[in-house]
C-alpha cells in the first residue's frame, strides 16, 4: 500500500526566494512524486517569521493533525526545515512521522543511489543532518517501520551516542577522500594528454542525462523525476573536428539547496571543478525557468567556479508550442542555443559551439613519422585528427590536427620530423 504524505508548503514573507507560494508548492509536490508517495493534500502557509516550538502556530498545527487523523495520511512532510525542537513537538501534536524538504531530498537521494560512492556520500549527508537533531526518545530516534524518511543508514544505528557517529563520519570522509584521490588521479592523466574536459550542470530534471545520452550513446538512466542521477558518469566525446574531448553528467541542483549536501557531494562534483567548461542546460518549459537558472548560479558560485566559459543550452524545445517564446529566451540568455536533446535537434550547433571554445587548443601540422615510432600514430587518432596519412620508405607522412600540448612535445622529438 502506497505511503500517504500531507504536505505544509511554507512561505516566509521575507524570504529570499523569489518564487510565488505556489511554485514552491508544486516543486515539493515533484519531489514527493520522486520519492513514490502518494499526495493527500498540500497545505500552503505564509509566515511573518517562524515560531521557535513549532514552525507554525500551535492552531495550525492542530488543524494539521485533525487532517491527518480523517485522511489516513502516513507522513507530514514541511517544505522549510524543521530545528530538532520543532520537529519533536510537531510529531508530539500531529501523533505521525514528520519530516523536513532536506530529509525528503535525502530519501530521494539514498532511493537512487547506486555506486558504493554514491551510498557513502547519502550516509556522510543524513548522518551531518541528523547528528544535531539527536534529541530524546520520541518518534524522531524510534522510527523503525520503515517509508519516507527512513532510507539510509536507519534509525537503529542512531540509537547509539554521538562519539560513535561523529567516527563514522570521520570515516566516510576519509573514504571519498580516497575516491577524490582516484578521480585526481585520473584527471591528471587528462591533462597530460591534453583532454578537454566538460560538465553538464543544471536544475534537476533540466535533461542532462538525455544530453548526455544523445552525444555520447553513454546508456544513462533517464526519467521524468527529479534527482535520478546521483553517481557521475563521464564519457568520450569526439568532436567534429576530430578533437577528443570528455564529458560528464552531474547531479541537479535545487533551490537553496543545503550547504552541507554540497559538502557531501563534492566527490562528485568535483567533475564541475576542475572541467574547462560548463554545459548550463535549462529547462525552457519549466515556468520557473529563470529562478532555477539563477538557483543553478548560486552552487556555482558556492562551488568558486561561476568564472568558468560557460554554454547556456535551453533544451526541450520540442516541448515548446510557442515558437515566438523563444525570442524572448534568446535575448534573456545572450549566445545561447536552443536544442532538444530528445529528439537530438541542433545538437550539431551544440557540438560547433564546443568546439569553438577549444579551438584555440589545436595545431595543424604536417609530420614525417619513422617507422620505429608506428605506436603513435594511436594516440594521434585518439587525441587528433589524421587528415591524410602516406606510407613511405623512408617513414610515415601524416597531416593531421593536433591539441598544442602534444604537439609542443613532438618538437622535443628528435626522431620526428616536423614538415610544416
Amino acid at each position: 500500500m502506497m505511503e500517504r504524505a500531507l504536505l505544509v508548503t511554507i512561505k516566509l514573507r521575507a524570504d529570499k526566494d523569489s518564487r510565488a507560494i505556489e511554485d514552491i508548492a508544486a516543486e515539493l509536490e515533484e519531489l514527493v512524486a520522486s520519492s513514490g508517495v502518494e499526495v493527500a493534500d498540500n497545505i500552503i502557509c505564509s509566515l511573518d517569521k517562524p515560531t521557535p516550538n513549532l514552525l507554525v502556530g500551535k492552531g495550525k498545527a492542530q488543524e494539521i493533525a485533525l487532517f491527518s487523523q480523517e485522511q489516513g495520511v502516513d507522513t507530514v512532510i514541511f517544505s522549510y526545515d524543521l530545528s530538532g525542537t520543532q520537529q519533536r513537538n510537531l510529531e508530539e501534536v500531529i501523533g505521525i512521522k514528520t519530516i523536513d524538504r532536506t530529509q525528503l531530498i535525502l530519501d530521494i537521494f539514498a532511493r537512487h543511489a547506486k555506486s558504493p560512492e554514491g551510498k557513502m556520500q547519502v550516509e556522510l549527508a543524513q548522518l551531518q543532518y541528523l547528528l544535531p537533531r539527536l534529541i530524546g526518545k520520541g518518534i524522531i530516534l524510534s522510527r523503525l517501520g520503515g517509508g519516507i524518511g527512513t532510507r539510509g543508514p536507519g534509525e537503529q544505528k542512531l540509537e547509539v551516542d554521538r562519539r560513535h557517529i561523529r567516527r563514522k563520519i570521520d570515516k566516510l570522509k576519509s573514504d571519498l577522500g580516497d575516491v577524490s584521490s582516484h578521480r585526481s588521479t585520473m584527471r591528471q592523466r587528462r591533462k597530460e594528454n591534453a583532454i578537454p574536459t566538460v560538465a553538464l550542470v543544471g536544475y534537476t530534471n533540466a535533461g542532462k542525462s538525455t544530453l548526455l545520452n544523445a552525444l555520447t550513446d553513454a546508456g544513462q538512466i533517464v526519467s521524468d523525476s527529479l534527482f535520478t542521477t546521483l553517481d557521475p558518469l563521464s564519457k568520450n566525446l569526439i568532436l567534429p573536428n576530430g578533437e577528443n574531448i570528455v564529458i560528464s553528467d552531474t547531479v541537479g541542483f535545487l533551490q537553496d539547496l543545503p550547504h552541507h549536501l554540497i559538502e557531501a557531494f563534492k566527490a562528485t562534483l568535483e567533475e564541475v571543478l576542475e572541467s574547462d567548461l560548463l554545459i548550463h542546460v535549462l529547462d525552457i518549459t519549466h515556468p520557473c525557468l529563470h529562478q532555477h537558472y539563477k538557483a543553478v548560479l548560486e552552487v556555482l558560485e558556492k562551488l568558486t567556479v561561476n568564472k568558468k566559459p560557460v554554454i547556456i543550452a535551453l533544451n526541450k524545445a520540442d516541448l515548446l508550442e510557442d515558437k515566438g517564446f523563444l525570442k524572448g529566451l534568446k535575448e534573456d540568455f545572450a549566445d545561447s542555443i536552443v536544442i532538444s536533446a530528445k529528439t537530438k535537434e541542433n545538437l550539431s550547433s551544440l557540438l560547433k559551439k564546443i568546439q569553438d571554445n577549444f579551438s584555440g587548443r589545436m595545431a595543424r601540422v604536417e609530420i614525417l613519422l619513422p617507422h620505429s615510432s608506428v605506436g603513435m600514430l594511436d594516440l594521434f587518432y585518439r587525441q587528433g585528427r589524421v587528415e591524410e596519412i602516406k606510407y613511405l620508405q623512408k617513414g610515415i607522412k601524416i597531416k593531421l590536427s593536433l591539441p598544442k600540448i602534444i604537439y609542443s612535445k613532438l618538437l622535443h622529438n628528435k626522431e620526428i620530423k616536423i614538415i610544416s
